[in-house]
């Protein structure tokens, strides 16, 4: 993919809101979604505070370039049929609604625009934009684990396999819910110390995990393989991702095969997939690995990975508790990181996911792994920000947080922005933990 006029930074649309300060779904963003005005699910296309109805401006014949097979697509009442089209048919639907939203282009197609034009965003359900068959959460910030391998293996922090393999593991779609949906404190097991024994009840230490997740476009047939070179053509765009743990389950059951009810209680995503042919300009380098560090294997291993593999995306977590609410207070930012310091990049999680044969279906999910950094502020859940309860984070009103309480709202927010480029970015990925049975 190369820059071309969807690019453009200066671009400019009709829709008002699209070049506010800090606008996330600029002319140059246009990421897909799913949303409902009480007419059920309908794809769309959001810009600025608005969405465009993609149904009805392919029917007001504001979509005619499109293939005959992506026009149908949108009749889907989720998106996985336009996502298994692969990335030609994404780049179809952008390149129509980037014509159609452009302010050079508003005269003579007046009441057909208006017509295609949702209501307001904060007027509309934004739903999950795609039926996720299955959602794999990887392990790739080095920064991460290191950090918390150091918790609990002050001696051995980093395990010899983690420089070699993309770690991961199997998560539950079925919890998977979008921005704005309110999440439970889990109940489980959980023990004092690692021999036990055990007490079941409601999990005293959750956390957020702040993660940027790809969406599987084509996928692969079963007993096949992706190579390196051609993994992007299945990675249709990225959204934000919190992967909730209850922490205390968590050190209980892990030993011996990983994460289970720590994990699957709950993971809320933002629900707008920003293309990757829209995070073009903000593409980079891989991270470099160290002199002492080993080259991937060579299925892992691509030239063009290593020169553009990685993504320039600003990543950070706020935190607006219920008695900041109650005061009209707004939220607080918790860290600030950057996403281009993962170890592992998305194309190597997929081929390594598929290098077995397994077979990534169109929507499913994967997730980076929290995001943190070598700073104390680029830390990317509690867990490390807090170090596991030692060190309390103090807000500016007073109180303290070693993990998240009842009530408190954890927003992620991301974007890509750079001097030549226009900001993009993936709206808020936001929830409120409510008590356990409420």
């Amino acid at each position: 993919m190369t820059l071309d006029q969807t690019h453009d930074p200066a671009l400019r649309s009709w829709v008002a809101a699209a070049h506010e300060p800090g606008a996330d779904f600029t002319p140059q963003n246009l990421p897909l979604g799913l949303i409902s005005a009480g007419d059920g699910p309908r794809p769309a296309v959001a810009i600025g505070d608005r969405a465009v109805d993609l149904r009805r401006a392919r029917d007001g014949g504001l979509l005619a370039t499109l293939p005959r097979e992506v026009a149908a697509a949108l009749d889907a009442p989720v998106l996985n049929d336009l996502l298994a089209l692969g990335r030609p048919a994404l780049r179809a639907v952008r390149a129509g609604v980037s014509a159609l939203v452009r302010a050079d282009t508003l005269e003579g197609q007046r009441a057909a625009k208006d017509a295609a034009l949702a209501p307001r965003l904060a007027e509309v359900e934004v739903l999950l934009p795609m039926e996720i068959g299955d959602y794999t959460d990887f392990y790739a910030s080095i920064d991460h684990a290191t950090n918390v391998g150091s918790m609990f293996r002050p001696d051995n922090p980093l395990l010899p396999n983690y420089r070699h393999v993309p770690i991961g593991y199997h998560g539950r779609a079925s919890s998977i819910v979008p921005s704005g949906v309110a999440v439970r404190r889990p109940q489980g097991q959980t023990a004092a110390t690692p021999q036990g024994p055990p007490t079941f009840g409601a999990s005293a230490r959750i956390d957020y995990e702040l993660e940027v997740g790809a969406v599987i476009g084509a996928g692969n047939a079963l007993g096949t393989a992706v190579p390196i070179a051609r993994a992007e053509e299945h990675l249709a765009g990225l959204v934000l991702v919190n992967d909730w743990s209850a922490r205390d389950i968590q050190a209980w059951e892990y030993q011996p095969l990983g994460p289970f009810l720590a994990k699957n209680f709950a993971t809320t995503v933002s629900p707008w997939i920003v293309t990757l042919d829209a995070l073009e300009p903000f593409r980079t380098a891989a991270r470099p690995r160290a002199g002492d560090e080993p080259a991937p294997l060579p299925y892992l291993s691509d030239q063009t990975d290593v020169a553009r593999g990685g993504f320039d995306l600003t990543l950070e977590v706020w935190l607006r508790t219920a008695r900041m609410r109650e005061a009209g207070t707004p939220a607080e930012r918790l860290s600030q990181g950057t996403f281009t310091r993962m170890y592992w990049t998305l194309a190597q999680m997929l081929t390594h996911h598929a290098s077995n044969g397994c077979n990534l279906r169109p929507g499913d999910l994967i997730a980076s792994g929290t995001v943190s950094g070598p700073e104390r502020g680029a830390r990317g859940c509690l867990l490390e920000l807090a170090w596991r309860g030692t060190e309390p984070v103090v807000l500016s009103n007073g109180e303290e947080r070693a993990f998240i309480a009842d009530g408190d709202e954890v927003i992620l927010r991301g974007w890509g922005e750079r001097a030549g480029a226009a900001r993009v970015g993936f709206g808020e990925c936001r929830a409120v933990l409510l008590p356990t049975g409420a």
